[in-house]
């Protein structure tokens, strides 16, 4: 007998949860989730139905990268050079996608991006 997936989510290793929550929440939009206690350790951050959990464990202290599919990223690269988000690559054509890259504060890296864009020359 088989089972179906209902989802995928990625477990960040965090030094400071109450950091990363407010990171999450006011530069690159998502919401936390509403089990999210204040002070807490482990938390979840969601954006469009889709989560990412941040776990304050120093001792697996490693950077991630996480790839986040999207319609169309321009709007969100906007969105995050607004509000200060730490943009480690902008929007670039390569051909397996059109991809931005963020930071967060514990130096995980968020892969953003959608189908490779028409007429514009690849980066690869």
């Amino acid at each position: 007998m088989t089972t179906k997936l209902e989802c995928i989510n990625p477990m960040l290793s965090v030094s400071n949860v109450r950091a990363s929550l407010n990171y999450y929440e006011q530069v690159l939009g998502f919401k936390r989730a509403d089990w999210v206690a204040d002070g807490a350790t482990f938390a979840l951050v969601l954006r469009d139905g889709l989560g990412i959990y941040l776990s304050e464990d120093l001792e697996a202290q490693q950077r991630a990268w996480v790839w986040i599919g999207a319609e169309n990223i321009e709007p969100i690269y906007e969105e995050y050079k607004a509000r200060g988000a730490k943009l480690r690559e902008p929007p670039t054509n390569y051909s397996w996608a059109y991809q931005m890259m963020v930071e967060d504060l514990d130096g995980h890296v968020l892969c953003i991006g959608s189908e490779p864009k028409e007429g514009v020359p690849f980066n690869d």
